[in-house]
């Protein structure tokens, strides 16, 4: 769940595509002043139905035509699968992958494999215990049959992950978060490369993150330019760290789940410039994203304030996924994916989510 990051090489192109204001004011992570719309945002198109359960979004965007980006979604069966879906929200039968209990999956771009840049979707397959990998925008798979993750631990059953672009070398590491584990070092980090056969290998490089114990880990969101990762540890609150395996595994931030009905679950990063943007947070008991600025304040970079809470049709929204590049026409600023009861996913325009009064705070 969760969101997904945009990675730096199609920055230039967002800030053709979208029109973008900064915000700039400070504040505090509390929700004294802020009030809910109480206006129910709807969804510009409900995707197809998967068979089972949908669970977390992803969205590729194709780099030579925006209006041909696929969004990809899992199905959370123990007899479920990776869906791929148009912008009009149809499933393209043709990409979907049967996989063991998917819950998580994210996207990254450019990952030399066989000497080629190769856009890659990860997923997590609880089931199988692997993360599996697959070239985009065909869905081949490109892990030989899986890779273990947490393994030697008695704990494994993968359910989140975020991946992770480094913008010096452009090396792309994934975070993986599980069913349960201990309170320090509970996700687990492993750089992906070429394994020399055609195939990814993950290799682990950090083992980092508090748990309270208190429910799960599942949405996890890396801020690729910024080097973030945040994570929902449920009915806690957002906890944040750099996500540069070669840096402090100290957390910086847990943005607290004040005014939150019960569980703090999808993650998703909207981007308006190099440092500046919003941080969706979903309140999935309530059917409402709590939305703070993704930059801090002069006194402290890690507060995030609260700029404003927005209630959706989606229902229990538990992953959900986000852009500031113009795809189509129809999303003219920006697309938010957001899973939803009813075996489907929900596409919402962006400027229905946050409005310009709210955008020029």
């Amino acid at each position: 769940m969760r969101s997904h990051s945009i990675v730096f090489l199609l920055a230039a192109f967002s800030f053709i595509a979208c029109n973008r204001q900064s915000s700039e004011q400070s504040g505090n992570d509390t929700t004294d002043s802020i009030t809910t719309d109480s206006t129910i945002i709807q969804p510009f198109i409900v995707t197809d139905s998967v068979v089972h359960d949908t669970d977390d979004p992803a969205i590729w965007i194709n780099p030579d035509d925006p209006a041909k980006s696929l969004i990809l979604g899992t199905d959370k069966d123990a007899d479920g699968g990776l869906y791929v879906f148009d912008l009009a929200g149809k499933i393209q039968k043709d990409k979907f992958v049967k996989l063991k209990r998917p819950n998580n999956v994210d996207i990254a771009y450019g990952l030399m494999l066989s000497g080629k840049k190769t856009d890659i979707a990860v997923a997590t397959e609880r089931e199988a215990n692997k993360i599996r990998i697959f070239s985009l925008p065909d869905m081949k798979v490109v892990d030989a049959g899986g890779i273990e993750v947490f393994k030697g631990d008695s704990l494994q059953a993968p359910m989140g992950i975020a991946l992770y672009t480094r913008p010096t070398d452009k090396a792309i590491f994934a975070i993986v978060g599980r069913k349960s584990g201990p309170t320090e070092g509970y996700l687990w980090q492993y750089k992906l490369s070429d394994d020399g056969k055609g195939n990814i290998k993950a290799d682990l490089v950090r083992k980092f993150g508090k748990y309270s114990g208190k429910k799960e880990i599942e949405s996890i969101a890396v801020d690729n330019e910024m080097g973030y990762v945040y994570y929902s540890d449920e009915q806690v609150g957002v906890r944040k760290y750099y996500a540069d395996p070669d840096s402090s595994s100290k957390e910086l931030k847990l943005i607290p789940n004040k005014g939150f009905t019960e569980d703090n679950e999808g993650i998703s990063i909207y981007k308006t410039g190099p440092e500046t943007g919003y941080i969706l947070v979903s309140d999935q008991g309530a059917d409402k994203f709590h939305i703070f600025k993704r930059e801090g304040t002069k006194a402290d970079p890690h507060a995030h304030e609260l700029v404003k809470i927005v209630k959706v049709a989606a229902h229990q929204s538990d992953g959900s996924d986000v852009t500031n590049v113009a795809l189509s026409n129809d999303f003219p600023k920006g697309l938010l994916v957001v899973m939803s009861e009813g075996k489907v996913f929900h596409y919402y325009k962006w400027e229905d989510i946050l409005a310009p009064s709210s955008q020029n705070r």
